[in-house]
């Protein structure tokens, strides 16, 4: 049996969604691939748009780690930006990850 990670997306309204992610997959991935809205994607995961901009948990910051130097550029464009900010397409999967809790913005612009 392979373990997939149990990930909690929680909208702007509060509306939360536990889906169980691929390890290997980024939470873009996981996210797109069981229609959790508020990942909008629209560069699919080149890291080229802010169109998947979440908000990690601060508990689970150490584990996710920080963000590139180019990721850190492409959060700059994004709205509503805060210190634990990410891209889920700059996120990958790990068993490490089970229980992340991940939350979108209300706006992808």
């Amino acid at each position: 049996m392979i373990f997939m990670p149990k990930v909690t997306f929680i909208d702007f309204q509060g509306v939360a969604r536990d889906i169980d992610a691929n390890t290997g997959d980024t939470l873009m991935e996981a996210a797109t691939s069981n229609d959790v809205p508020g990942i909008d994607a629209d560069c699919g995961g080149a890291c080229a748009c802010a169109t998947c901009h979440v908000y990690i948990d601060f508990e689970w910051r150490a584990k996710v780690g920080e963000s590139s130097d180019l990721e850190a550029e492409m959060l700059d464009v994004a709205e509503g930006v805060k210190e634990n900010s990410r891209l889920a397409c700059q996120v990958s999967v790990t068993e490490d990850l089970d229980g992340l809790i991940v939350r979108t913005p209300e706006s992808q612009f």
